[in-house]
């Protein structure tokens, strides 16, 4: 089955303070629906405390990141769905719960996976 990924920057929720037990209540109330429909895989926001690094092939460590992922951040759900209109309708669903809109991408069919 295809996998999606659903996300959003974080500039892109703006909630007051107030709000946001509110808001992550209900965001993990979708994550709690999408679990129990057995088409969740992976989720979380990126730390955005801890600066990125490249790894080269040989381990060497190296302080910042490719320019097109500069700013990688915010929250990212990956479901695997039977459809591509399956994805946008769990997206509506993160849409609703976040308070903004949600980007929605296509994983490439890997049989590894």
């Amino acid at each position: 089955m295809p996998k999606y990924l659903i996300s959003f920057p974080s500039a892109a929720m703006v909630v007051p303070e107030e709000g946001l037990q509110a808001l992550s209540d209900a965001a993990r109330a979708v994550v709690r629906e999408a679990k129990d429909a057995g088409v969740w895989v992976f989720g979380g926001g990126i730390n955005e405390s801890i600066p990125p690094v490249m790894v080269d092939g040989a381990g060497t460590v190296i302080e910042g990141t490719y320019p097109q992922t500069r700013q990688m951040e915010g929250g990212y759900s990956v479901l695997e769905l039977p459809s591509y209109e399956a994805a946008l309708e769990w997206a509506a669903r993160f849409a609703a719960a976040c308070r903004c809109a949600q980007e929605v991408r296509a994983f490439q069919y890997d049989p590894e996976s």
